[in-house]
């Protein structure tokens, strides 16, 4: 065990952490006033949840043993047998380390998934959904992709070095099944559902811009030159994405906005997550660039086109830039900076890498469907998805947790 590399994933894991709050209010600035609270509740609420559920049985059904390549077992549960001695996935770390720096993945993946749902679904729901969605569809993917004797990963051969299956097209695309299930907001295609708080979008752009690095250079599990790889073309695609929306905002309306530029810059983040430790830094140029105009393109005309309301734009930032990630990285992968990449991407002449990638995605995208569909149908049986009419009116702040951000606001919202 090594004692650098122990500090370095403690400090990687902290910094995942961070994401969380950091997302909280990058998706609470996004949204009105009196949706504010419950949009960043949303968020803050998993850091508990997803922490006890990963604890009991979530490291165990993601890491211990395998169920025919698809799930683990309750081998570990309560995290038995997890200590302080290295472990099957990292030689260098104690194992209850490599548990905790997974958990904060655990965290931040489902939060994703309630920017799509904003403004309309009912917390209780909320919250029994998330339950269900970690074990339905977050543990079985973190087993598919990571996990020994992985569909996925050991047996297809794809690579996902931090989560672009995981964590991005997973959430991405659930989100997407919610928010249909749900329904549209009220008054979606005839009120302008305005940005209410800039800075906080800045703010928390910025706090998910500093844990990526935790999130990205620590999934190299040391202190290593495979981690100052990732910490390079995480920023490199991040920064070359912002510059992209930047010039996309410039061409549509003479200006650049903070909102775009805060926008482009975690989309660039989204898609070098797949391949941040298998693609050489010249290629997260590309990645980057191209990143931003894939997405705008789905945020501003799909979207429009199909009419569907997501919300806070989960799908077409993570989803679709987590699907653009995976395939890109099955494009520029090379074995020398990453062995456990079995082939080269397709550009240095060999396609199996960018099929398995293709195979990984479609998989995944179905995962995420189905999962989803059965958790919510569950939660149904239940209680409703969304808040009625008059809360929704009200404002979620108000009608599920009866607080205000801002008691002394009395205009129009």
């Amino acid at each position: 065990m090594n004692s650098g590399d122990t500090g370095f994933m403690m400090i990687a894991t902290a910094f995942v952490f961070f994401m969380t709050p950091g997302l909280a209010f990058f998706y609470g600035g996004l949204v009105r006033r009196k949706n504010v609270l419950n949009t960043m509740i949303s968020s803050f609420f998993i850091m508990g949840l997803a922490s006890l559920m990963w604890v009991l049985v979530g490291y165990s059904l993601s890491f211990s043993g395998n169920c025919g390549g698809v799930i683990g077992n309750l081998k570990s549960f309560c995290m038995n047998n997890v200590g302080w001695e290295p472990g099957a996935y990292a030689d260098g770390i104690p194992a209850l380390l490599f548990a905790a720096f997974q958990m904060m993945f655990a965290i931040i993946t489902p939060a994703l998934i309630t920017g799509s749902v904003a403004g309309r679904m009912k917390f209780k729901a909320l919250f029994a959904f998330i339950a269900l969605w970690l074990l339905v569809v977050y543990f079985p993917m973190a087993h598919m992709v990571w996990g020994k004797g992985g569909l996925l990963g050991e047996v297809l051969g794809s690579v996902d070095f931090a989560g672009g299956n995981v964590v991005h097209i997973s959430s991405g695309v659930s989100g997407l099944v919610l928010s249909l299930m749900l329904g549209k907001r009220r008054g979606y295609e005839k009120t302008a559902y305005r940005t209410h708080n800039i800075p906080f979008v800045l703010l928390g752009a910025s706090i998910l811009w500093f844990g990526w690095f935790g999130f990205n250079a620590g999934s190299a599990l040391g202190a290593n030159g495979l981690a100052v790889h990732a910490f390079m073309t995480t920023n490199t695609s991040a920064a070359c994405a912002m510059l992209s929306w930047m010039v996309i905002d410039m061409i549509r309306d003479g200006k650049p906005t903070v909102i775009g530029a805060c926008t482009g810059a975690v989309l660039g983040l989204v898609a070098i997550t797949p391949g941040a430790g298998f693609v050489p830094l010249w290629s997260a140029i590309i990645i980057g660039i191209v990143v931003s105009p894939i997405c705008y393109f789905m945020m501003s005309v799909v979207k429009k086109h199909f009419g569907y309301d997501d919300a806070l734009d989960a799908f077409g930032c993570h989803g679709v830039g987590g699907i653009w990630g995976g395939i890109a990285t099955g494009i520029f992968a090379q074995k020398s900076i990453n062995g456990v990449a079995r082939w080269d991407g397709l550009i240095f002449g060999d396609y199996r890498l960018f099929l398995a990638q293709i195979i990984s995605i479609v998989a995944t995208i179905a995962v995420a469907i189905v999962g989803t569909l059965i958790c919510a149908s569950v939660v149904k049986l239940f209680t409703p998805l969304r808040v009625s009419e008059h809360d929704e009116r009200v404002g979620l702040d108000e009608s599920q947790h009866g607080e205000s951000a801002y008691p002394s606001f009395n205009g129009l919202d």
